[in-house]
């Protein structure tokens, strides 16, 4: 136990959840012992408040910093923008160039708008459309964030979200008349998606999914999706905020070439300032204006400065290729190291975003590679979000690191014994759990 999880034990009682963002939580990783807070990240390296150096080889802040923690250029542009103050009564000049920037990137979209998260951008996006189709159906497919708009579809069925990344999610404090607003279809699900279609036609305002997640799409679904929803006169909109510049700079929808009504983005766009952005179509986009959406912090300038040395560096160091390269090794070690220890593990995930799971005990196994990976000196769990600052040393050691770790669990299997023992705390959490 060192000042981290000391601290975090006080954050319990002082902070509702613990922390601000589920996928941060300690207990998603490694109750007790997982480092809940750092002093210091630059590159993929992260020291503790104990000043214990960590390599990250896990979320990299889930998602959001593509080129690595602490970037020296994206830095340099946002500390010129702090000192000559990042708010102001006026305007940000980089809104109207980051708008530019992102419609020459995306030929489709003709207007852009601004927050700050993800989660808010999603809403805003669900907001524009139905005001512009005046319907209330939402069909989805994946995770879209916490509004009320989204956790509404487990009024219906408590269950409706668990396939869609964090099972458990509850719905208190939304109130009952979104029910049966937010309707959840399966990725990969032709049949279904046009079954939901047919059935609610003339009330979806939109479809709202993830292009791509933890599988590439199977030839025609999104083709599919496409069509129905243009023949129909039902608005299509992709969540960027995960996929977004990793297999492509922009959109993964642009690699594929299914273009939506309105694409959002966010995380990796700004490399871990806060940013966010929903691109459309003018017709569509124009309905901003006929419902009420305004915030003061979604006009400081950070933001949009850091959105514009991002793009600028992940065009010029060619940065999406480098992603995949270092994924694919990053699955290839985990399939050969696997195979060698008679490891039963399942792989996915496009390589930027790359994940296995165990097939034998999966949460009990996960917690306890964490916990030797952490031993090693490595910040782990059965997810790699690539960053640029990823380099081949990292990776060799990293694989390294696991071979002898699943060769520790694989024995640990074979001896037949009670494999919670090997752990120094409980099981990490599934999903949703409230805290005692």
């Amino acid at each position: 136990m060192g000042k981290s999880q000391n601290l975090y034990k006080k954050a319990k009682k002082i902070i509702p959840g613990g922390t601000q963002l589920l996928s941060k939580r300690p207990e998603m990783f490694l109750p007790g012992l997982w480092p809940a807070y750092y002093d210091k990240a630059k590159g993929c390296e992260v020291w503790d408040l104990d000043g214990k150096k960590y390599i990250d080889m896990s979320y990299m802040g889930i998602g959001a910093c593509i080129l690595g923690y602490a970037d020296a250029d994206v830095n340099k542009s946002v500390s010129a923008v702090v000192a000559n103050g990042s708010m102001c009564t006026l305007n940000a000049p980089e809104e109207v160039e980051l708008a530019q920037l992102l419609i020459k990137i995306h030929p489709w979209s003709d207007m852009v708008r601004y927050t700050r998260t993800g989660g808010e951008a999603m809403a805003v996006a669900v907001r524009i459309a139905r005001a512009y189709a005046r319907k209330e159906k939402i069909l989805f497919c994946g995770y879209h964030g916490w509004h009320d708009w989204y956790i509404s579809a487990n009024l219906s069925v408590n269950k409706a979200l668990d396939g869609h990344l964090l099972p458990g999610l509850q719905p208190r404090g939304i109130p009952r008349c979104l029910r049966n607003t937010a309707i959840p279809f399966e990725y990969n699900d032709s049949k279904n998606f046009l079954k939901l279609v047919k059935r609610y036609k003339n009330e979806i305002a939109a479809v709202v999914m993830e292009p791509v997640r933890n599988h590439f799409p199977q030839e025609g679904f999104l083709e599919t999706i496409r069509e129905v929803t243009r023949k129909s006169g039902i608005l299509l909109i992709f969540d960027e905020i995960t996929s977004g510049w990793r297999l492509t700079v922009g959109g993964a929808h642009m690699k594929f070439r299914i273009y939506p009504d309105m694409a959002v983005f966010a995380k990796a766009m700004s490399n871990g300032y806060p940013m966010a952005a929903i691109i459309g179509r003018e017709k569509v986009m124009k309905l901003a204006q006929d419902t009420f959406i305004s915030s003061t912090y979604w006009t400081e300038r950070i933001g949009p400065v850091a959105a514009l040395a991002t793009i600028k560096k992940l065009k010029a160091k060619k940065v999406c290729a480098y992603l995949t390269e270092i994924g694919k090794k990053i699955q290839y070690g985990w399939r050969t190291s696997s195979e060698k220890h008679n490891l039963d593990i399942n792989i996915s995930g496009i390589y930027p975003l790359s994940h296995f799971s165990f097939v034998h005990k999966p949460m009990v196994l996960k917690t306890l590679f964490a916990q030797l990976m952490l031993e090693k000196g490595f910040l782990a769990t059965t997810a790699f979000y690539a960053s640029y600052a990823h380099q081949d040393t990292h990776v060799s050691e990293y694989l390294k690191a696991v071979d002898e770790s699943f060769s520790f669990i694989s024995k640990a299997i074979k001896s037949r014994a009670k494999l919670e023992n090997y752990l120094k705390g409980e099981v990490a959490h599934s999903g949703f759990k409230r805290l005692i």
